[in-house]
């Protein structure tokens, strides 16, 4: 049976999971100056960072232990899920890089 701690932790996992997923999105946006490049490395780096700390968080520490997820559900909420909420959140409600005014250079 799951406890209200073990959900607490999923939901804090699932979080911070989404809030990374759109910090390295952002990232990207913003060092990369190409048209597609930033979404072929969201797509590609962020799912494999979010892996390994799924890995820890899961595996290592035994967050969520009590709900009994299997793989691929598992995968999909704690990789799937914050990379899509992550990846909309930053180029859908985030000013694109190029709508800022920075202060001129010298």
């Amino acid at each position: 049976m799951v406890s209200v701690v073990g959900l607490v932790l999923f939901a804090a996992v699932l979080a911070a999971h989404t809030l990374f997923a759109a910090v390295l999105t952002r990232f990207f946006r913003l060092r990369l100056n190409t048209q597609w490049g930033y979404v072929i490395y969201s797509f590609t780096v962020t799912p494999v960072v979010l892996l390994v700390t799924t890995l820890v968080f899961f595996g290592i520490f035994p967050i969520g232990a009590g709900l009994n997820l299997g793989a691929t559900a598992l995968l999909g909420a704690a990789v799937g899920l914050p990379l899509a909420l992550g990846f909309t959140i930053d180029t859908l409600y985030v000013p694109s890089p190029e709508e800022m005014d920075l202060p001129q250079q010298r």
